[in-house]
């Protein structure tokens, strides 16, 4: 544990880290269960197209959803556009800025115009407030998104929705297994879309599925993700590959085994980040409700540079220096990426929450390969570079001020290792 300035990795001590510690490093589970799983799909012969393990992974996602379908798909992504083709958006459709750039981009993709909501700075989530100020006659649809898992305001979005006749779904990437006050996620809205790319709490190495409780839309998304055939060799709806394969729903049964295990280890980081973070001045840690049934899958902390005398780009700097790959998620935020700062050059204006809040979110690494200890660690070293916040200030910018070596200087070295 380092108890100075001068053992910071940022000012040219050693990594606190010898091998890189990773926000979202993928849960595996149990290794001989999946490759059990892997041997008999190669005996089956069976790699795609529906196959029972996909089978399988979709009834037991709907259980844990609650909700009477799953499809499951390749990715999140292709699952979020099927979703929005499926439900006839067009036009302009409202989303949060502070996301994961693809909620914009799978309806850029199919022509839609996402037009960007600022959020509720206490939940990070979508505001209804702000998103019945732009609802305009070209609008049909609102895409919330639960970030952290922590659920939107399902009950305002879907009253202004139907007041609006607006098509309301959400992006539930983090959301597996959380819940709304009871209320599971997966059944809010007319779909919701869960990712189970290899970063989230349950992987499929990449892959992604719509769940909702609307069988009328479920045969027709079960259509659209495999090009349109209702039969052997009937084509009834323009469609594309969506599929999930076998060896992805392996993964994801192996993963939901140990679903419990999983959550568990996040609480259990989660809780200790918090005892050993608390009283750090200008350093909050997002919390979960437990009435809301967490899975507990990111560690957020929101950083007051004014009271922790750093910013969060000089304490992500710092920890990635020790070998802690802290993520600045969701920076810049989605409307100052491209093509949208582009398109929308006055966005930032009409979003100032976002604006604050992509300037000070860190998240830290966590899942079950992070260890109580390795929290620690990363504790003792926010702990270190805010208690001692006015040195290390002093230090970086004596380093900045400090002339270059001129090339005469360094000629002779840069020879010697010629």
């Amino acid at each position: 544990m380092k108890t100075t300035v001068d053992e910071l990795a940022l000012l040219g001590g050693a990594p606190a880290f010898p091998e890189k510690l990773h926000v979202g490093r993928p849960n595996v589970g149990d290794r001989q269960a999946f490759l059990d799983r892997v041997a008999g799909i190669l005996d089956r012969r069976w790699f795609t197209n529906a196959g029972p393990l996909v089978a399988e992974f979709e009834a037991r996602i709907a259980g844990i959803c609650g909700v009477r379908h799953c499809i499951a798909m390749c990715n999140g992504t292709v699952a979020l556009e099927i979703a929005t083709r499926a439900l006839g958006l067009k036009g302009e459709v409202i989303v949060p800025a502070f996301t994961f750039v693809a909620t914009a981009n799978a309806l850029q993709w199919q022509e839609i115009t996402p037009v960007f909501c600022d959020v509720d700075p206490r939940t990070h989530n979508i505001d209804p407030g702000q998103v019945e100020r732009l609802v305009t006659p070209r609008t049909t649809g609102v895409v919330g998104v639960h970030v952290w898992g922590r659920p939107c305001a399902v009950d305002a979005l879907a009253e202004l929705c139907a007041r609006r006749n607006l098509t309301l779904l959400y992006d539930a990437a983090h959301g597996l297994g959380c819940s709304s006050r009871g209320r599971r996620l997966g059944g809010f809205g007319s779909v919701e879309v869960l990712s189970f790319h290899a970063t989230k709490i349950v992987s499929t190495f990449e892959g992604g599925a719509i769940v909702t409780n609307d069988d009328v839309l479920a045969t027709k998304i079960r259509f659209m993700k495999n090009f349109g055939f209702s039969n052997y060799d009937q084509v009834d709806h323009l469609g594309i590959n969506g599929k999930m394969p076998e060896i992805s729903a392996a993964m994801g049964l192996t993963g939901l085994d140990s679903f419990g295990d999983f959550v568990s280890a996040n609480r259990r980081n989660h809780e200790r980040y918090g005892r050993e973070l608390a009283g750090v001045p200008g350093l909050q840690l997002v919390a979960y409700d437990d009435a809301d049934t967490p899975n507990y899958g990111y560690v957020v902390v929101e950083v007051d540079e004014a009271v922790a005398g750093l910013g969060r780009d000089v304490l992500y700097r710092a920890l990635h220096a020790e070998n802690v790959l802290a993520r600045r998620y969701f920076y810049p935020g989605v409307h100052r990426m491209e093509p949208y700062r582009s398109l929308f050059p006055h966005a930032s204006l009409l979003l100032p929450e976002t604006e604050a809040l992509v300037r000070r979110v860190l998240v830290l690494p966590t899942g079950a390969s992070v260890s109580e200890s390795e929290v620690s660690g990363v504790s003792s070293l926010l702990r270190l570079l805010i208690g001692q916040a006015d040195e290390v200030r002093a230090r970086l910018q004596s380093r900045r001020a400090a002339p270059a070596v001129s090339p005469a200087s360094g000629a002779g070295q840069n020879s010697a290792r010629r």
